[in-house]
């Protein structure tokens, strides 16, 4: 015969394990924010991605590191081509706005490296002081070598 709090012990005591095993709330990432790093790869050769906040920083689209209003000059094209799906019917997710606008090959942040381009640099498309090591034409050469803004594209839903 079991003692009454006996039970209740072992579901305190595995709340308690799963809590040591499981990441804190805080780290869960925003749904945008891990889309955008599985459709550029920079998930690839980092197993703990989901856990390093360096993978692609919520700068990459806000001013502020904390995320968060206001939105940089990337975040603010990411916003204005969702108003432009919108006007033309097109109801897209995340994906399709992030890759229409990285096909347009617009500059965001003005510095002479279109966006797509330092999404393939890893600088930040938003940041004019960010800019990527090459010269733009030996960047394009070995983007375009990588499979150019196509890299980009949303993986079609598995049938």
């Amino acid at each position: 015969m079991r003692k009454a709090g006996t039970f209740s012990r072992r579901v305190a005591l595995s709340a308690a394990l799963l809590a040591l095993l499981l990441p804190p709330i805080a780290f869960a990432m925003p749904k945008f924010r891990v889309q955008a790093i599985g459709q550029f790869h920079y998930d690839q050769g980092n197993p703990l991605w989901e856990y390093d906040r360096r993978v692609m920083a919520c700068s990459y689209c806000h001013v502020k590191e904390s995320g968060g209003a206001p939105w940089n000059s990337f975040g603010q094209a990411l916003q204005a081509q969702f108003q432009v799906d919108a006007a033309g019917g097109q109801k897209n997710r995340f994906p399709q706005v992030l890759y229409a606008l990285l096909k347009a090959q617009q500059d965001s942040d003005g510095d002479g490296y279109a966006d797509a381009l330092e999404v393939f640099a890893r600088t930040l498309p938003g940041d004019a002081k960010s800019q990527p090591q090459q010269p733009v034409a030996e960047l394009e050469k070995a983007f375009e070598g990588a499979g150019g803004v196509e890299q980009y594209a949303p993986s079609k839903p598995q049938k």
